[in-house]
Formats: structure tokens, sequence, C-alpha cells
């Protein structure tokens, strides 16, 4: 192979400029819910009530949060309204009561009422109450947005630990025309240490690029991983690059076209183009033009087009055409 076409194939697994933003190169402000609060929770019907428990309480069981993970909204606020009643510092019970109030489940949605109960919490030094409050004052929710509120909340709720904050305080310190990369950096490595998956993929872009830290490709492959670990699909994108081309981790196609896969059943067309190039030219994969058009057809169907990936398209049989389209109805099947 020559110099020139082994550079090519290199660049061509590059993140596409078209899609910076799909990669997110920049870290983005997405507040996320409290910890104790993150899996589960949309509902899928409205409220139900929790039917009568057999058997002996456990001792120290939380009846209002198990039924709120249970989806029993309704006995979930009214377990968490007793517990208040008897208990005017119940802080947990206050944060649920913000929780039920600000997504509308099993009552009508108040963002007043959310932000109240969320204030009375964060008075107790709740600090998912904290957090909340602080997203509350930055998307304006039950209050005037306003992002140095926001701020001032986010570090109350980091000086506690809380993961969440560490990140959307790092995104507040690079954002706007005065930018702070060392102190982002240092938010994003609490809150990946914390395990923030966010936080994690942000910290290894700023490796990458050498922003607010020294550039160090083995740092970045190793927070890119963590990240990806976790399902972040820009991660596992950006590590099957790195893989690919051997930066910052040992060259491995078979291991990269892993990653893309992995990314490309995940929805990310930018994964499908990468896995779709790999099966045509046959690296990292046993060369099958038929699997490598069924994840471009996929990739194309959401705007993602490549010139070079059309050009073997063109090229197809009617059979191979059949195949192709008999892959991608055998993938979407339910």
């Amino acid at each position: 192979m020559s110099i020139k076409h082994s550079l090519a194939l290199c660049l061509w697994l590059l993140p596409a400029p078209a899609f910076a933003q799909t990669l997110r190169t920049a870290p983005q402000l997405a507040p996320s819910a409290p910890a104790t609060l993150q899996n589960g929770l949309v509902p899928l019907f409205q409220p139900q009530v929790l039917p009568p428990t057999k058997g002996p309480i456990k001792p120290g069981a939380d009846i209002a949060y198990g039924a709120y993970q249970r989806g029993y909204f309704r006995s979930a606020f009214q377990e968490a309204m007793k517990r208040v009643e008897k208990n005017r510092n119940d802080a947990a019970a206050m944060t649920l009561l913000g929780e039920i109030y600000r997504d509308g489940n099993g009552v009508k949605r108040n963002l007043d009422e959310a932000l109240h109960w969320y204030k009375l919490a964060a008075e107790q030094g709740e600090r998912n109450a904290i957090f909340a409050v602080a997203v509350a004052a930055l998307k304006g929710e039950g209050m005037t947005a306003d992002k140095a509120e926001a701020k001032n909340w986010f570090e109350k709720a980091a000086a506690k630990g809380h993961a969440n904050a560490h990140y959307n305080l790092g995104v507040l310190a690079i954002e706007g025309d005065i930018q702070d990369f060392r102190t982002a950096a240092d938010h994003f490595r609490k809150a990946a240490e914390a395990g923030n998956a966010d936080g994690a993929y942000s910290l290894a872009v700023f490796y990458k690029e050498g922003k607010g830290v020294e550039r160090d490709l083995q740092e970045a492959a190793l927070w890119m991983r963590r990240a990806a670990e976790d399902n972040v699909s820009a991660a596992i994108i950006e590590l099957g690059i790195m893989t690919f081309n051997g930066n910052g981790v040992a060259k491995d196609e078979a291991g990269a076209a892993k990653l893309f896969r992995k990314a490309a059943l995940r929805n990310n067309p930018i994964a499908m183009n990468r896995l779709a190039r790999l099966y045509v030219s046959g690296r990292g994969v046993e060369k099958n033009v038929v699997e490598g058009m069924k994840w471009y057809l996929l990739a194309r169907a959401v705007g993602l087009q490549d010139e070079w990936l059309d050009q073997t398209l063109g090229t197809l049989t009617m059979t191979q055409m059949q195949q192709v389209e008999e892959a991608v109805r055998q993938l979407l099947a339910p």
C-alpha cells in the first residue's frame, strides 16, 4: 500500500466536519437528573396506586422512593406527603415531591411547586435538591432563568460532591466570550472521577486537544474509554478512531470495528458510516460489500451522505441490492 493511500485511510476515519456537533467535540450543557433518580423513571403510563404490601416492611425501607421507581407515582406522592407532615426536615421526601411536581407524575405538572419543595430540601443541605434548584435557575423553570444564580447553586452542590454539578460548572467555565479551560478541566476531572460519563468524555477531549491540560493522547484514550464504557456514543466513536489510527492506544483495526459497530447499533449515523467503510474496504473486518451498504443506507437515511460509498453503491448488481435491502429489513425488524 502506498503512503498516500495509507494516509487517506487514516483521514477518512476522522469525524466529518459537518457532523462535529453530533460528535460533541466540545462539551455541551445538558443538566442531568439527580443521581438517586436516574434510571427507569420515565413513565409509560400515568398514576397507579401501589398495591398493598404483603408481609412486614423491611426496616429503613423507603416506601415513597420505592413506589416512584416502580411507577406508582400517586402512591409515591401520598407517602412523601405523609413523611413531610410528620417531619418538616425530611429533605429526601421534599426532594421527591419536587421531582413529582416537576415531571407531572401522579399530579398536575407545576414548576413553581416543584421549586418550592426543592428549595425546602436544599435548605436542609440535600445535594440533589440543591442541584435541582441550579437546573431550575439555568432553565428558567419556576423562576427567571439566571445563569449566575445557577452557577452559585451548582457550586453548592459540587461542594457536597455532586458529580453532575461539577460537570455543569465545567461547561459554564467555557461558555461565553471568556473561556477558562483550566477551571473547566478541573471540574470535568472531578465529575469523571465521581463516575460522570459526560465529564469523562469532556476531559478526554481536553487531553486530546490540549485544552486546560497538557496534550496527552494516552490520557485522552483512558478517559475516552471510561466514557465509552458508559455508552457515550461520541466517546465510542472517538475511541474507535483513535484505536484504528493507533493514537494513544495500540493500533487495532478489528477493535476499532467493534467499537464502531457498538455505536452503530445505538443508531449513531457517523458510526454507521465508519463501519460501512471498513466493510467495503475490508479493514478490521472481512470484506463484505453487502454488509457495508446495509450500514451506509441506514446512515444515509438520516442525512449522512458519502460520495465514496455512493460510488460503491452504484456498482452493486441487482442481486446484491436485494441482499442489502433484506439485510436492512432484518436489522430493523422488531
